[in-house]
């Protein structure tokens, strides 16, 4: 029988398994990765611990129709390393079957366990024209 693992308790045990790594070296070999699912999951965790650790308001990956992937984040405008077109799609699925956001747009919270703590961050999704995105904000 295969297990099937809670996608947000994987993420929770990435973000504590990083933390004490640098996240955008991290994300950065994260295009060597061949399995572009446990590379989505090892992104958002390495978002989620790059965004509290440099104090970002929020971070945005966003894909084109025609798959070009683009990241930035929101303290001072940056782009971030980002994944290969397979790796980002399965982010925005990820991020999807984490909130249970099944509509064209929709906004969740997702309280995330890192060590001995826990950071309240708003996800937001939105398809449209062009493409979709996802955006993390986190607390002030």
């Amino acid at each position: 029988m295969k297990e099937k693992r809670n996608l947000h308790l994987k993420v929770q045990e990435l973000c504590d398994c990083f933390a004490t790594t640098d996240p955008l070296k991290e994300m950065s070999e994260l295009k060597n990765d061949p399995d572009t699912r446990e590379a989505a999951l090892k992104w958002l965790a390495l978002a989620a611990l790059h965004g509290i650790n440099a104090g970002a308001k929020k971070i945005s990956i966003r894909m084109s129709e025609a798959g070009e992937v683009e990241v930035t984040a929101k303290y001072r405008e940056a782009k971030l390393p980002s994944p290969e077109t397979t790796t980002g799609g399965d982010i925005l699925k990820v991020i999807r079957e984490i909130t249970h956001i099944d509509a064209d747009k929709g906004s969740l919270p997702l309280a995330l366990g890192i060590r001995d703590s826990r950071v309240d961050l708003d996800i937001t999704i939105k398809k449209e024209e062009g493409g979709e995105s996802a955006t993390i904000r986190f607390p002030e």
